[in-house]
């Protein structure tokens, strides 16, 4: 199946080669699959983004990851503490605009994050970001299973 958001990406043959290839580069980091669906599930909810809410849904269950641990990234957070922390750093870098404090940079380290992984959820936020917006601002159909959002658009 080819999503919707590839379908709309390329109108721009450039904006999908350019995404594509920062999404390769972005699955040969070392972050598991799991912490990058946890990432994308906190943000599709966090910028309101049903579309990728749903997708993500599906995703992340692919990955593995349990209807509960799915409700607890959606609410910001994670069943493993690991988890956890980088889903909070993944927020706070969307709620302040990359902006984040000395203490949310502290917490992702100590929760066991080196400097490589920390770029990577910094890379898969900035994924996550265009996905989110593209979602919102192309009104794509949501061709997943459809997973409405916790608050309001």
């Amino acid at each position: 199946m080819t999503p919707d958001f590839l379908r709309v990406l390329a109108h721009s043959p450039a904006a999908l080669g350019s995404f594509l290839g920062l999404y390769g580069i972005a699955e040969q980091g070392s972050l598991d699959p799991q912490t990058r669906e946890r990432i994308a599930l906190t943000l599709a909810e966090q910028n309101s983004c049903e579309y990728c809410l749903s997708a993500h849904t599906a995703i992340g269950r692919s990955a593995g990851l349990t209807g509960d641990e799915m409700a607890a990234n959606r609410q910001g957070t994670s069943q493993d503490a690991k988890a956890a922390a980088a889903v909070a750093f993944a927020r706070a870098l969307v709620k302040h605009k990359g902006e984040v404090t000395n203490a949310e940079l502290d917490a992702v380290r100590k929760a066991g994050y080196r400097e490589a992984e920390i770029v990577e959820i910094i890379v898969h936020v900035s994924m996550n970001l265009l996905t989110n917006i593209l979602g919102r601002a192309s009104r794509i159909e949501i061709d997943f299973p459809k997973v409405a959002l916790r608050q309001a658009a």
